[in-house]
């Protein structure tokens, strides 16, 4: 159970310097925490915002290899990134799993030449594999994919990768790294780095919900801010140069009938470059992403008329249900915390490799990296911190350290199956009130209850922690999710013991995010 309050106590009052500091609350950080705490160290984890708010719950939501980085002959990143997908499913089976992708094939030499190419990716996989690659008929194509283009359509391979929820894992982690020791917090930012005789010993922090100032003294700090690294960065020493290279991802969600079926949709060449998908994702349609370089990183940033424009022509290039702006459900964006490479000519060029770097005062920076590889950066990242911070000397453990809410068989629990080994509590609590059981909308299976426990147990302060991360609502159906607002704010304001005034601002703030996610 994570309470706010308790932890902020913990973090302020704690009688001797933590061992690490994390400052940021995204896959990254967090995977951080679990680690360092895991081994003994006494960690905290400051969050600015609330757990997962930016890149890390706006991904494409794959836990995967990555097809595109075998093409481009990065081997030692793809057999990485596959052994790190195997372990994501196998500590967390309740948000990880197996989904079928299929590449059409338009022209006659695709067959060969994606049916080898995915034949290796299944080799490379070796006994974590997912599943086995197979050339498809234009019959088992369209069987599979009835709405896909037919015109020119010679068939399709078939191959196997996985699918994940990322806030929900993010909400997860964080639970795993509380139970493991660690004090985390959201909405309490960084504002500056202490240092003692020009070394780094701690942070000076502010908890964002009552402006309260406070410092915490460590024997290191890990900056793990993603697109935000260099502000860090600059924070602590006002000449470093920029490392970050980001670049933007544009996902649109449409109803599912554009795409019936279990089944994505995978195609490796687009006119910028990037690999595209369609996804079946919570009973709607994902499809993406875009790769567009920024100079500006920003908390919410927004699609550009053209990547819209670019998703939306793909699709239709592949599906014979074309769909249309009004067709959005929603449309998010995530911003790729690319490290810079000079010679690089666009960011769907740069490695998704990671680097650990560690500053001239011992602070420590992890950037670029991939969700399903968090894993592996958190671990590099504390052998790095633990080193510097002259740390007795401990093995990594999260190889086969279950996710909290772990089990294999959550799809029992139908509706409920994303919070696993939760559902059962959960379950209970809707019988406690009758009022719990009350829906809060049609196009959603989430109940009253939900709200009540997501603040309870799960540290949201927010509509939008609610409607954006605890559960997907906004992402699934921005304009219905702005309709769920007024009730959720309710909920909250009672649990939390907020004020009228609260609630009205609530509901305007997240209405008008919402408002931002849907297209004009």
């Amino acid at each position: 159970m994570l309470n706010r309050a308790e932890m902020l106590q913990r973090i302020k009052n704690a009688s001797e310097a933590w061992d690490m500091v994390v400052i940021g609350g995204g896959a990254t950080g967090v995977g951080i925490a679990i680690d360092a705490a895991s081994r003994g160290y006494k960690t905290a984890l400051l969050e600015k915002h609330d757990f997962g708010k930016g890149t890390s719950s706006r991904s494409t939501k794959l836990a995967h290899g990555g097809v595109r980085y075998l093409q481009q002959g990065n081997i030692s990143l793809v057999l990485e990134a596959l052994r790190e997908r195997g372990l994501l499913r196998q500590n967390a089976p309740h948000l990880v799993h197996d989904l079928a992708f299929i590449v059409p094939r338009y022209d006659w030499w695709e067959g060969g030449f994606y049916g080898f190419g995915l034949k290796v990716y299944d080799i490379m996989a070796g006994r974590q594999g997912f599943g086995h690659s197979s050339i498809l008929s234009l019959e088992e194509t369209v069987e599979r994919i009835p709405t896909i283009e037919t015109k020119g359509l010679r068939g399709g391979v078939v191959y196997y990768d996985g699918q994940f929820d990322d806030a929900r894992l993010i909400v997860n982690m964080v639970q795993t790294a509380a139970e493991q020791g660690a004090a985390l917090a959201n909405y309490t930012s960084v504002d500056g780095l202490l240092k003692t005789d020009g070394v780094g010993s701690g942070v000076a922090a502010t908890d964002a919900e009552t402006g309260e100032q406070f410092q915490i003294s460590a024997k290191v700090v890990v900056n793990a801010t993603g697109p935000f690294t260099d502000s860090i960065r600059v924070m602590d020493d006002p000449t470093s140069k920029p490392m970050i290279d980001p670049s933007q991802g544009v996902h649109i969600v449409l109803d599912r009938s554009f795409l019936p079926g279990d089944t994505a949709i995978m195609v490796p060449h687009t006119d910028d470059g990037r690999v595209l998908f369609a996804i079946p994702w919570h009973d709607r349609v994902l499809i993406g992403t875009t790769d567009t370089p920024i100079s500006e990183v920003t908390l919410e940033p927004k699609p550009l008329k053209e990547e819209m424009d670019f998703l939306l022509s793909h699709a239709a290039r592949y599906m014979t249900k074309g769909p249309k702006a009004s067709d959005v459900l929603c449309a998010f964006v995530g911003i790729r915390p690319l490290v810079g490479s000079s010679d690089a000519e666009n960011t769907a060029a740069l490695s998704r490799d990671h680097t650990v770097h560690i500053s001239n005062t011992g602070l420590v920076t992890v950037a670029g990296g991939k969700w399903t590889t968090y894993r592996r950066m958190a671990e590099d990242a504390v052998n790095q911190a633990a080193l510097l911070g002259d740390l007795e000397t401990r093995t990594c453990t999260t190889a086969d350290l279950h996710i909290h809410g772990f089990h294999r068989k959550a799809e029992r629990f139908g509706a409920l199956s994303i919070y696993g080994s939760d559902a059962p509590a959960i379950q209970a609590l809707v019988r406690s009130d009758p009022s719990y059981a009350e829906s809060i909308h049609p196009r959603f299976p989430t109940l009253t209850g939900e709200v009540v426990w997501a603040v309870r147990t799960e540290m949201a302060r927010t509509v939008e922690d609610f409607l954006s991360r605890r559960t997907r609502a906004l992402l699934l159906d921005a304009k219905a999710s702005s309709q769920m607002a007024p009730k959720v704010a309710e909920i909250m304001a009672r649990e939390l013991g907020r004020d009228a005034a609260w609630e009205h601002a609530q509901v305007e703030d997240y209405q008008a995010l919402a408002k931002d996610h849907t297209p004009q």
